[in-house]
């Protein structure tokens, strides 16, 4: 039985959800920008964003190959409206913590759904080359594409 988990990603990307030409003065700001795109979509609350910033604080939201997924705490789940992702390239660089982050893909999702969310982020990222599309993508049709593609072949 396909559920809305099996919906190819790119579903929970939003109109203006893909932003290419980011700045960040270091990875809270990067964090932040993460949560107000999602606010911007209509996903989440300024209080998810407290909570993602939160998360970070704790614990960092860096995956390795230049990537981090900001997401936020389980407390902050009754203030996410609806599951969705943003995706921010910053073509600089942000230092975060010591390494160097190149795209952050913001999570929304509601009770429980982050682990889903980013076990099928990871099915893309650990394939050889997906990263590296992520991090060079130049266009919204680009990363749609990749994040279209996780259930085929």
């Amino acid at each position: 039985m396909a559920g809305p988990t099996r919906q190819p990603l790119s579903e929970l990307l939003g109109e203006s959800s893909i932003r290419l030409d980011c700045r960040a003065e270091d990875r809270f700001d990067a964090v932040r920008q993460c949560g107000d795109a999602l606010m911007a979509s209509g996903a989440v609350t300024e209080a998810y964003v407290e909570s993602m910033l939160e998360r970070e604080h704790a614990v960092t939201t860096y995956i390795g190959e230049g990537v981090a997924i900001p997401h936020g705490t389980l407390a902050g789940k009754d203030a996410v409206l609806r599951s969705a992702m943003v995706v921010l390239r910053f073509p600089e660089g942000v230092d975060w913590g010591g390494d160097r982050v190149d795209v952050c893909v913001g999570l929304a999702a509601s009770a429980g759904g982050h682990v889903a969310l980013v076990a099928r982020l990871a099915e893309i990222l650990l394939d050889p080359g997906g990263a590296e599309r992520l991090r060079s993508a130049r266009t919204e049709e680009e990363i749609l594409t990749l994040f279209g593609a996780t259930a085929a072949q």
